[in-house]
Parts: structure tokens; sequence; C-alpha cells
């Protein structure tokens, strides 16, 4: 269910106190916010935000060509791969061109009548929100803009309609050359928006990519790829497993959850000081979840705190929970009683109790005292660090959160000691 988000006035105000507003012609007259908000073929002097700082002034105006040139508005000698990977690069590596380039897409998907470089600034727009979010202060603006286009191609169709007919009344000449860019190239601009709402709402959360390493040429072209193809990270049980159909017909639980816990048992995690608490390389772990969101493992791995770090990620970034959000009542309420924990259970959904009880079994192997002496991680460690991975409070008030966050803890505690999961040996 999409909330809904600002009202097109409020929209409109923002712009207007927000806007470092352009102004054109020999007499300098302020361009309207309506056409600063509208496809531009030409280059702009300053940026379309306000800002004081020098170094965000100068790249801003050097961003607007690179947005122009992935949508195929502007002559460029690098590919369109290299164009996003600068693009996303200079915005990754300063926090103040981020606003910047989300409000340059959003002009350059507003009455573009070229559907091949409308649908490319929205897939810019795709792949930028894998790698970053907007500031708190723009996140509003920018989402408010997505969720009108969630349903528009109808509109948009007819948009682009009308702005060609606009232009061939001015220039005849112009007439077969945008017939010829008015040809439908690209997804409908509703699957964008579609992706980008939901990436919004994630990345508004977990803050986009991590570490040290500066993005890659793999990544922007994984991003991409995401947009049609759902990762295996961030998406929903049912979601994942659909996917692994064709690849492995006969498993009852999710490819990666399983890979991912025997890899970390195959590299001696049960007897590794502090597993599942430190974490792993941030930069290996963004590598590894390259690699096994196209279904590989590498052989080079060596530290286990690389494939746990990934699988904390995996169960902490599902759509939703492992225990669905209508149990999450029953959980808190029984964190003491281990008959009602376990009954719990029984009540999820045949896939969620399954993949909830790979889980458990699991952390049964970490729970054995031989393992703890090892690892320093008894049942209560291992309750604390994975709790917040398998339930998820609603709530925004800081009291119920932390009350709420120790009776998860003693829940999945219940479930570590006393559920039975023998059966998931003839699972896998």
């Amino acid at each position: 269910t999409l909330r809904k988000p600002i009202s097109q006035s409020s929209m409109a105000d923002w712009a207007s106190k927000n806007l470092n507003m352009h102004t054109q012609g020999i007499f300098r007259r302020r361009i309207s916010i309506s056409n600063m908000l509208s496809w531009n073929g030409g280059s702009i002097k300053k940026p379309m935000l306000i800002t004081s700082n020098r170094t965000i002034k100068k790249e801003a105006c050097e961003m607007f060509k690179l947005v122009q040139s992935y949508m195929g508005d502007r002559q460029t000698r690098m590919d369109r791969n290299h164009v996003a990977l600068v693009t996303v690069t200079k915005c990754w590596s300063m926090q103040g061109l981020r606003d910047e380039l989300y409000i340059q897409l959003i002009r350059q998907t507003t009455d573009n009548s070229c559907y091949r470089s409308l649908a490319w600034g929205w897939e810019l727009m795709a792949i930028s929100l894998a790698f970053f979010s907007p500031s708190p202060k723009f996140q509003s603006y920018l989402e408010g803009y997505i969720y009108r286009h969630l349903d528009s191609d109808e509109n948009i169709a007819q948009r682009i309609k009308e702005l060609v007919d606009l232009k061939n009344k001015k220039n005849s000449k112009s007439r077969k050359k945008r017939k010829q860019n008015t040809e439908d190239e690209g997804l409908p601009i509703s699957t964008y928006a579609k992706y980008c709402y939901r990436k919004l709402q994630k990345v508004a959360v977990t803050g986009g990519k991590k570490g040290l390493r500066k993005p890659t040429v793999e990544e922007i072209t994984h991003a991409r790829n995401a947009i049609m193809t759902p990762s295996l990270f961030g998406s929903s049980l049912e979601e994942i497993m659909l996917r692994q159909q064709d690849m492995y017909p006969g498993n009852k639980l999710p490819w990666v959850q399983t890979q991912l816990s025997q890899q970390v048992l195959a590299l001696g995690g049960e007897q590794t000081e502090g597993i599942f608490r430190i974490p792993g390389d941030i930069d290996e772990v963004n590598a590894l979840k390259l690699q096994v969101d196209q279904w590989r493992i590498p052989s080079g791995l060596s530290d286990p705190n690389i494939p746990a770090s990934l699988l904390k990620l995996w169960y902490r970034e599902l759509e939703e929970p492992v225990i669905p959000q209508q149990f999450y009542k029953e959980c808190i309420s029984n964190y003491e009683n281990p008959d009602a924990a376990v009954a719990v259970v029984q009540l999820l959904p045949e896939l969620n109790r399954l993949v909830l009880c790979y889980l458990i079994h699991f952390l049964q192997i970490f729970a054995q005292p031989s393992n703890v002496g090892r690892t320093k991680m008894d049942v209560n460690n291992l309750a604390m660090v994975m709790a917040p991975n398998c339930l998820r409070c609603q709530s925004d008030d800081p009291r119920i959160i932390f009350e709420n966050t120790r009776k998860e803890m003693s829940f999945l505690r219940m479930l570590i000691v006393h559920l039975d999961t023998s059966f998931i040996k003839g699972l896998v």
C-alpha cells in the first residue's frame, strides 16, 4: 500500500522557496517555476537549487550536461554506462550534489517530447536511487513527483503528442525528426515510477551504498538490470522463490539463504569469535552481494564474517520480515512462554515458517556449548543480533521501541532454545 505523499500545492510551495530562479534575455528576466521545471535542451549557468557552496555551483552545471548526455539530448564520446558512472560517483562522493541531480532529472523528465530521452531520464533516476537517497528535506518533493507518475502512461503519451504538434506548427521542417523521436523506446514510464517509488522508500532508511570503494560499472549495470529483474535483496520471499523456480525448481527454501548460511559454516564461522556481531569489511560485503545477486558464490572467500554480514543484510532487507507484521503482537506477547512462542511459528504461512525454521536451526548450531566457548556468542547474544532481522516494530515512539526490543530478543531466544527444527535436515 502506498501512502499518499505531499500535495501539488505543497510541492509548488517547496519549489518557490528552494529553487535557484534562473534568468534569460538581455533584461535578465526571471524564468517561471514551470519553465524552470520543464525539459531544457540548452545548458544551465547556475544550479537548480539554492546553494552557497562554490564547488557545488560549478559541479551542478557540469552535471546537467552529463544528465543530458545520458538521456541522449547532448552528444558525447562516452558510452551511457560511463556517463552514469561519472554522474553517480560525483553525487555519491559529494552529498551536496544529490538533491541537485534529482531536481535536474525531475526537470528533464517533465514536458519532454522525446520518449526515449524521457525513459532514459527515469532510468538514471532509478540507477541513482540504488546508490544514495535525497536529503530528508527533499525526499517528500521527490516522492510526490514519482507518485504522480505511477499510472500516468496515457497522460504522458497524450502530452508528448501535444508537445510534438506544437513544435511542428512552429517549425514544419522538424516534423520528420520529431516523429522519429516519439516512437516508444523503453519501458512504460509507470514501470520506472513504481520501481523508483519502492526504491526511494528503502534507500531513505538504508542510506544507499556504504563503504570506501567508489561505484563501479558492474554496480551501475546491476542497478539498471534491477528495474526489470528484482534483486534477491529487498524483495519478498514469494518474489525470490518465483525467480529461482527455473534454476532450482526443487528448492523449498531461498537459494540465497541456504548458500550464504553454508558459506558461513564452510569458512569455520561456528568457531569464529564474535560471528554475527563483528561486521565483515563493507566493501567486501558489497562485492559479494553483487555476485550473489547473479547467482554466483565466489571461491576465494576466507573471512566468515563477510557471508555472515550479507546473510543478516538479506534477512533485514526482505520486503516483509520473516515473521510477517500481523504476527508481531503475538510474538512480543509470548516472549516468556516457550509453548506459546513455538505455537506462533506453526501459524505462519508455509514459506515463512520454513525460512524461519531454517534460520533457527542454523542458529542452534552456534548455540551449542562447544561452539559458544570459541565464538563468545551464547544464545542471548545470538538472539540480540538476529531479532531485529526477523521482527520489525512499527512504532515511532522510542519508549515502545526500547521495550519491544527486549521482548523481540526474548522471543527469538525462546525459539533457539525450544523449537524443534530437526526436520530441516531433510529439506536441504
